[in-house]
């Protein structure tokens, strides 16, 4: 049987990811890439705003995929809600490239800080919202989105039940659930440290195939699903304005680093892209 960890709390997983004075690196770092604070656009932090495994082209994958541009709403505007939305980095790119409007949900405070000061700055404030919550609780009406999306979210939470049956309650009948996540690969325990988790006590990944059945019977119906852990392959150092950086610091991103690509090597971890509509 796989091991799913203990229960994480949420001061327990707000402690691993909040950093102090999160805002002011993330401007020095934007700066020091070359970037004119004053004249930022979406595609300027297409290497600092992504804060989750193949960064912006995975992104934007997810989005073909679950055919974003071809979707409609009554609304006029599709309505998104990014569950776990970190920097805001995909939510930005949902507003200026697919015309969504979209709401965010993260439960830690800094993430959320950052996300609101640059979104403000390339101007999508009228389209994209950042609000601090819980993935477990979401504070919206039943029917209220017509797309859920989420990325590397679920590593934290063990109850993926009362995770689902949230995303389908806020999803309209008929609506689009695409995701990105990490699951738990045939080839064992992981290697940690990842940069959700320094350990077992705080990583709750699930298999595939268990995964894929839990979703359907919460409730929709899949229409595609992809093993993408190809694209999670990285060599090197990323750039000092990565968010990996800028929130892991140099020496701990090392210790990920080296811990994730014997994970991907040995089939330990997989990451896949779903698109599901709503019964």
């Amino acid at each position: 049987m796989p091991q799913y960890g203990l229960v994480m709390t949420r001061e327990t997983a707000v402690a691993h990811w909040e950093r102090t004075d999160l805002v002011q690196t993330v401007l020095e770092a934007l700066v020091a890439a070359g970037k004119d604070l004053d004249r930022l656009g979406v595609d300027d932090l297409a290497a600092t705003d992504q804060f989750h495994g193949g960064g912006r082209p995975v992104t934007i994958r997810l989005a073909e995929r679950a055919g974003l541009d071809r979707l409609e709403s009554s609304a006029g505007s599709l309505k998104v809600l990014d569950v776990g939305g970190g920097l805001g980095g995909p939510a930005r790119v949902l507003a200026a490239h697919y015309g969504c409007v979209v709401t965010t949900v993260d439960l830690t405070p800094s993430y959320v800080e950052v996300a609101r000061v640059l979104t403000e700055k390339v101007g999508l404030q009228d389209r994209v919202q950042h609000l601090i919550g819980n993935a477990l609780d979401l504070p919206f009406a039943e029917d209220a989105f017509d797309v859920v999306w989420t990325q590397n979210t679920g590593m934290n939470i063990a109850d993926k039940e009362t995770l689902l049956q949230g995303f389908h309650r806020v999803l309209r009948p008929g609506g689009t659930f695409a995701f990105q996540e990490p699951m738990a690969g045939e080839g064992g325990p992981l290697h940690f440290p990842v940069m959700w988790a320094d350990d077992i006590s705080s990583s709750f990944l699930r298999p595939p195939n268990e995964m894929r059945d839990l979703i359907t019977r919460t409730g929709f119906r899949m229409r595609s699903w992809d093993d993408v852990s190809e694209n999670m392959a990285t060599s090197g150092m990323p750039p000092p304005h990565a968010p990996q950086r800028i929130i892991m610091g140099d020496d701990r991103l090392r210790l990920i680093a080296a811990a994730g690509q014997k994970n991907l090597a040995e089939g330990r971890l997989v990451t896949i892209h779903g698109v599901f509509t709503k019964i």
